[in-house]
């Protein structure tokens, strides 16, 4: 998940998703993110596309010609004529953060949900399979799973469902039981490093984020 969809986002991706819905069903949907997907490879891989198409003082009229030349007859005519749309409200900046909404709604339709894993080092097969069959039991929805190294995790894995993060590294663990002794929490601790030996969840009322073992 490359980007957060913010209001405005999340505004323009439900009026595509309805639109290509209403052409086509799921399958105009799916074609339709993953062109914009497409799109969004090629600004990153070319600074130079990227800056036409996110910067102010390119004037709209030009880029709005000029993306009919580049994407005619190489996405679909919806996808085209949103684009210009985007171009024509200066929106095109939002496009990332659109995706990601649009992703979201496929996301939900499709009983699927986006999960970030970090882990200290690669998983192998065995355990992205392991970790995948766990999360589709625990969220009830077919998990698309993008995996992360992060070596300043001592051990164990985080994990962000949505907006929700799950922690269940050592170091996270330590941060919050050094944040509990200073609180006096006295109470908290007992059944922090109960769970912690248990290897059982645990929920933290202050944030009402759901963690595995103790919250960073």
């Amino acid at each position: 998940m490359s980007a957060t969809a913010d209001n405005i986002a999340r505004v323009y991706a439900r009026s595509l998703f309805e639109l290509a819905h209403a052409a086509q069903g799921q399958d105009k949907i799916l074609e339709v993110t993953d062109e914009l997907e497409q799109i969004l490879q090629l600004a990153r891989s070319d600074k130079q596309f990227a800056q036409f198409m996110k910067s102010p003082v390119v004037d709209t009229q030009r880029r709005g010609a000029a993306l009919r030349v580049i994407l005619q007859d190489r996405v679909t005519d919806l996808t085209l004529r949103f684009l210009l749309v985007l171009n024509d409200k200066q929106r095109l900046n939002h496009l990332d953060a659109i995706h990601t909404a649009l992703l979201d709604l496929v996301n939900e339709a499709m009983g699927r949900v986006e999960v970030d894993v970090w882990t200290a080092v690669a998983m192998n097969e065995a355990t992205m399979q392991t970790l995948s069959d766990g999360l589709r039991t625990m969220l009830g929805k077919e998990p698309v799973v993008h995996a992360q190294v992060d070596a300043s995790i001592l051990g164990g894995l985080k994990l962000r469902v949505g907006d929700r993060l799950i922690d269940n590294s050592v170091a996270a663990q330590l941060r919050q039981l050094d944040l509990s002794i200073k609180r006096g929490a006295a109470h908290r601790i007992a059944g922090s490093v109960d769970s912690f030996i248990e290897g059982s969840p645990s929920s933290t009322p202050e944030t009402g984020t759901k963690t595995t073992g103790l919250e960073s």
